[in-house]
C-alpha cells in the first residue's frame, strides 16, 4: 500500500470533479486544493489578488499559468500537504503539468493518479446552466460555459494523454448519482493501492 496520496482530479466544468475531489480527499485525510476556491475566497475577500482575478474571470479568460502556479506551489509547501493531496483545477495545460512535474521532483515526488471524470458536454452545459441559477454565478452564462468547455478541451484534455503515458489516469464515468461516482472512484484508487489511512 503506498503511504502517500498525491492525486490530481481532471474533468470539464459541470463534472462535477469539485464535489468529487472534496470527497476523496476527505476519505484520505489529504487537503482538497481547488484553484477556483482560492481564486474565489479571494474575490469574495477582496485581496489585490482577488480583484485581478475578477478582473480575468469577468472577460471569460484563465489566470495566467505564472500567477496559478505560485498559488499552487505556496499551498503544497504547507505542513498538512505533507503526506498528500488533491489538486482540482490544476495543472490544466501542458505547460502546467511541466511545472508541477518539476516542483514534484524537486521534494522527490510524483504524482500517484489521476482521475479522469468523463462527462457528455452537453451534460457539462446543462450542470452548469443549473447552477448558475441556484448559486448566482456571474460568470456561468451559456457563452461562457461554451468558452470554458471549449478552453478545456484544447488545453486540458491534452494534458490526460502524457498522464497516460505514464499509466496514472483512472477514466471514471461521471454520470450516476453522488455515491456511485464517488464508489468508481474509489474502487480505481484501491486497486492502485491507495486507500484511506488507519485511524490514530
Amino acid at each position: 500500500m503506498t503511504s502517500s496520496a498525491r492525486l490530481v482530479i481532471v474533468g470539464p466544468q459541470g463534472s462535477g470533479k469539485g464535489t468529487q475531489g472534496a470527497r476523496i480527499a476527505e476519505l484520505l485525510r489529504i487537503p482538497a486544493v481547488s484553484t477556483g476556491d482560492v481564486f474565489r475566497a479571494n474575490i469574495a475577500e477582496g485581496t489585490p489578488l482577488g480583484e485581478q482575478v475578477k478582473a480575468i474571470t469577468a472577460a471569460g479568460d484563465l489566470v495566467s499559468d505564472e500567477l496559478t502556479g505560485q498559488i499552487v506551489r505556496d499551498r503544497l509547501s504547507q505542513d498538512d500537504a505533507a503526506r498528500g493531496f488533491l489538486l482540482d483545477g490544476y495543472p490544466r495545460n501542458l505547460h502546467q503539468v511541466g511545472d508541477l512535474d518539476t516542483f514534484l521532483n524537486g521534494r522527490g515526488e510524483q504524482l500517484d493518479a489521476v482521475i479522469e471524470l468523463s462527462v457528455p458536454r452537453d451534460e457539462s452545459m446543462a450542470r452548469l446552466a443549473l447552477r448558475a441559477t441556484a448559486q448566482g454565478r456571474t460568470d456561468d452564462t451559456e457563452e461562457g460555459i461554451a468558452k470554458r468547455l471549449s478552453i478545456y478541451e484544447s488545453e486540458t484534455a491534452p494534458i490526460l494523454d502524457v498522464y497516460r503515458e505514464r499509466g496514472i489516469v483512472d477514466s471514471i464515468d461521471g454520470v450516476g448519482t453522488l455515491d456511485e461516482i464517488t464508489e468508481r472512484i474509489v474502487a480505481a484508487l484501491t486497486a492502485r493501492g491507495i486507500t484511506r489511512p488507519a485511524a490514530v
